[in-house]
């Protein structure tokens, strides 16, 4: 992993795809984290609570988009609109990090979470130089597990009623990839 793993994620405030542009939240981009944030089909399977008004979007914006590098905004680029967001959340000392997501269902099926994490992939693996970078998904979120596998991701096994969310207790679904398997895939 690169010394300067900050420095990195800094510089890559903007990541783009042929459909996406990956950046930094703006505060114009609260209708947008409001609308999934406030969506309760979309949050279903988030442990994050979500929001209620477009001023709790802002708050959230403010406190946590902003409070470190490393957190998207995902821009559809012909709408030019805020229609999710994606992090990752690095672990220096293992030269790993996991990741997170969430789309407005609106764009759901159509492979933008699936363009939008090849991207961060391909982030953490040629300029952060990680080794290995996994997630998880609660079973009944199918869909997150399947845009981890077009991804090259790893099926790892699964944590029987291992987290209580929103007072249920869920089975969490683990996906990996490690740098050698990325590579294999990308080198085709």
């Amino acid at each position: 992993m690169v010394n300067n793993y900050k420095e990195v994620l800094y510089e890559s405030e903007n990541l783009e795809t042929g459909r996406l542009l990956l950046r930094k939240a703006i505060k114009s981009d609260a209708e947008g984290i409001y609308e999934c944030g406030g969506d309760a089909e979309t949050i279903e399977h988030l442990d994050w609570g979500g929001v209620q008004t477009v001023d709790e979007a802002l708050n959230a914006i403010i406190e946590y988009y902003w409070s470190r590098p490393g957190i998207w905004v995902i821009e559809h680029k012909n709408d030019k609109k805020c229609i999710g967001a994606i992090d990752i959340r690095l672990e220096p000392d293992n030269e790993s990090s996991s990741f997170g997501y969430m789309l407005n269902r609106n764009y759901w099926s159509k492979g933008y979470m699936t363009e939008a994490l090849s991207e961060v992939l391909r982030l953490c693996f040629e300029e952060l130089g990680l080794n290995r970078v996994w997630s998880c998904h609660y079973a009944g979120n199918e869909a997150s597990g399947k845009v981890m596998q077009k991804c090259g991701m790893k099926h790892e096994g699964v944590s029987e009623q291992e987290r209580k969310i929103k007072g249920v207790f869920r089975d969490v679904v683990r996906y990996g990839i490690t740098k050698n398997n990325w590579l294999i895939n990308h080198s085709k």
